[in-house]
């Protein structure tokens, strides 16, 4: 997982997955499958990617009692991707329900996928959360907490932003994981998201994996902005 560039595939078909795919055929990618494909598309996608040899961020976010999110995640755990996420606001029992469908869903022998929690999502703000959450406490500190939960029901890291990825780093060790959206180039607009970063300062501040979109998916030559961000986010341009 360290270093990662995973690609946020948020196209609404499978076939507008293909068509972006082309230009990167024979390379192995770090993809990534939200509720927009997903729920279009259904397991297939993941079969279909999985056969093309990519891994794969399954993000559904599921947050639900604790027994209904376990049985979601043994089937889940059947299609093999490599990384899926709750809501760690769902609390510690669903976390660990959570880990237990997903153990008992992986066939013996194999490997279960990793399990992230999301802590606070990159498009809240301080005052949207202490606002229309009633969280009275600043963002870094909500989300230190929740990483802290997720540690403590056994999962495998979170998802942050860069700016809280460092104290999370220091409380709870470097082989904590932690995901990264809302990357952005100087020149790229912000679109949806709040918490902000550039690859440079994800990758100086010891994340364990990026989440990029629109900014190589929109691209006119997604190959070429590939390349682009893979060689600042390794730091081949420093």
């Amino acid at each position: 997982m360290d270093n990662s560039l995973i690609i946020a595939l948020d196209f609404a078909s499978g076939r507008e997955v293909e068509n972006f795919l082309k230009p990167f055929e024979g390379r192995e990618l770090f993809v990534k499958i939200g509720m927009e494909l997903f729920y279009q598309e259904g397991p297939s996608i993941v079969y279909q990617l999985k056969e093309l040899g990519h891994r794969i961020f399954l993000d559904l976010k599921l947050h639900d009692i604790p027994n209904t999110v376990k049985s979601a995640m043994k089937g889940l755990a059947r299609l093999q991707c490599d990384l899926v996420n709750v809501h760690a606001s769902g609390g510690k029992e669903m976390m660990q329900a959570a880990l237990e469908g997903l153990e008992a869903g992986t066939a013996a022998g194999g490997e279960r996928p990793e399990c992230i929690a999301v802590t606070q999502l990159t498009s809240t703000s301080q005052e949207q959360m202490n606002q229309e959450q009633l969280i009275h406490v600043s963002l870094q500190e909500s989300v230190l907490h929740y990483a802290t939960l997720t540690k403590d029901a056994g999962l495998d890291g979170v998802v942050c932003s860069v700016w809280e990825a460092g104290v999370i780093r220091e409380n709870l060790g470097n082989s904590f994981l932690t995901v990264c959206p809302g990357i952005r180039r100087p020149e790229d607009h912000p679109q949806d998201q709040k918490r902000i970063a550039t690859p440079e300062l994800a990758r100086c501040s010891g994340v364990s994996a990026i989440v990029v979109g629109r900014s190589i998916t929109k691209s006119r030559d997604p190959l070429k902005s590939y390349q682009q961000w893979m060689e600042v986010w390794k730091g081949v341009n420093k």
